[in-house]
């Protein structure tokens, strides 16, 4: 009777927040005149600028091993200029972990030796100490940078109250870019993983990034010229358009903030648009990877497709971090939500992973910002599935509507996390699901409320949290807003 009671407390205080944070964003949104990222037009693709671009050539780049391998060949290779834009980067933090070794500081030196501009774009901190990195922190980092002559290193404290620079970009001679979700930084774990995912001193980390060669390229670099004259005033130059290197249409997203930006007076919160845009369209499965999930505007599309499901088979999977580094209730209580949207416990499986080797096992962490929905969208990018990407923090993120890509990207993903070979996962995905992914995780989950060994790497998340409690991270976001 009082476990009910509780219950029924909890449930119209969690609902009554929520309306009010949702509420707060329409407003928002309304007054500058991007209400429609909330209720878009019909498509996949985003209104606005910049357009949908064809001719690209992209790369899926999983895990550390791979990605940071690559992004180490791409930086060797330049020969103008080279910039990037993160969260936090370490001079110190290298690329690769081979006889190499290459330490991003010293590479962006050798580089700048050669004549290529070197620019580098940080956040510059929390103007408060409560996180890390701290403005100490960071202007520790710049020096370092600074110590190499001709590395040119800016740091923008440009932010809303609370939020941060988050996006994490590189453009190298205005020909290649990376987009994705890798920190080039020691803050708060090492980024360098394989797929494999051994078990590890340390969390293990599972992550992406896209490598995109071809017209698409520009307008990355474009976004980074916007941020670099809002900091410094130096303006690099427009860019140009590279000439065609592939086959694959594509967007570039992202979030800005109103009034951060003179040259974005309005903001941008396309990111926000493309999965609204995406999530309605899902017919058959959506399939996230992220660090967070406690957006009430994204809960509440999940929740209505899980509610009343658009086929049969519809299923929704999600690969989130067993503790995240911040938000947990948030996010449990989240999944507590679309749970009681599915109460045949059918529809929705929510897994994490772990590193193991015999009895012992460590959490791999979950910062990979991946979608996928019906094998015919995709993004990844920097952007979480919380109010900080999709309203307050710089977010940048590709989008691709592509069906051969967001198919190999998928098959790629699940034969790394379910251990199967590629022929393994690659039927009917809702078939997978139900027969590999369903009973692996539950297995998984169990053996680990028994303190048995692993034997699989993913295991199923508990969905049930206090509702009230869930709001945590949402709430915050309202308060500080404006």
């Amino acid at each position: 009777m009082i476990e009910q009671a509780l219950k029924t407390v909890d449930d119209a205080i969690g609902d009554g927040i929520e309306y009010a944070v949702r509420a707060h964003h329409r407003r928002r949104l309304r007054r500058i005149g991007w209400e429609h990222a909330l209720d878009p037009g019909a498509g996949l693709w985003c209104d606005g600028d910049p357009p949908p671009r064809s001719g690209n050539e992209v790369s899926i780049l999983l895990d550390g091993d791979e990605a940071l391998s690559a992004l180490a060949d791409a930086l060797e290779s330049a020969r103008s200029r080279v910039h990037l834009a993160g969260w936090h980067f370490s001079p110190g933090f290298a690329l690769r972990r081979d006889d190499r070794r290459t330490a991003l500081g010293d590479l962006l030196g050798e580089l700048a030796s050669r004549g290529v501009e070197v620019r580098v774009l940080a956040w510059a901190g929390p103007p408060l100490p409560l996180f890390k990195p701290s403005r100490a922190d960071v202007r520790t980092m710049r020096r370092a940078f600074l110590q190499h002559a001709g590395v040119a290193c800016a740091l923008d404290d440009r932010e809303r109250p609370m939020h941060c620079h988050h996006e994490k970009i590189v453009v190298v001679d205005d020909e290649l870019a990376f987009v994705g979700g890798i920190d080039l930084t020691h803050v708060e774990g090492d980024r360098f993983d394989t797929p494999r995912h051994e078990l590890r001193a340390g969390i293990g980390w599972h992550d992406a990034a896209a490598r995109i060669r071809g017209p698409a390229v520009q307008d990355v670099a474009e976004h980074f010229r916007l941020r670099w004259r809002e900091v410094t005033g130096e303006d690099v130059g427009p860019t140009k358009a590279p000439e065609p290197a592939g086959e694959t249409e594509l967007q570039i997203v992202r979030t800005v903030p109103e009034r951060v930006y003179d040259g974005l007076p309005k903001g941008d919160f396309r990111i926000l648009e493309a999965y609204t845009r995406a999530l309605r369209s899902a017919e058959r499965f959506v399939y996230l990877e992220n660090q967070f999930l406690w957006s009430p505007e994204i809960v509440a599309l999940l929740a209505e497709k899980l509610d009343q499901p658009p086929s049969p088979d519809f299923r929704l999977v999600v690969l989130l971090p067993a503790k995240p580094n911040n938000g947990e209730d948030d996010t449990k209580g989240q999944l507590g939500e679309l749970a009681a949207c599915d109460p045949d416990d059918e529809r929705l499986l929510a897994c994490t992973l772990y590193a193991r080797a015999g009895g012992e096992r460590l959490p791999v962490y979950i910062h990979a910002k991946i979608g996928i929905v019906d094998d015919r969208w995709l993004t990844l990018g920097s952007a979480n599935l919380n109010e900080h990407s999709l309203f307050n923090d710089s977010e940048l993120n590709v989008v691709i509507c592509d069906s051969e890509l967001a198919r190999d990207t998928r098959e790629r993903l699940w034969s790394e996390h379910l251990e199967l070979d590629r022929n393994e996962v690659s039927g009917d995905p809702v078939e997978v699901i139900d027969g590999r992914w369903q009973p692996i995780a539950r297995e998984q989950k169990d053996r680990l409320a028994y303190d048995h060994p692993l034997t699989h790497r993913l295991v199923r998340l508990p969905h049930v949290s206090r509702r009230s409690r869930r709001l945590l991270g949402p709430i915050q976001s309202l308060l500080v807003d404006g």
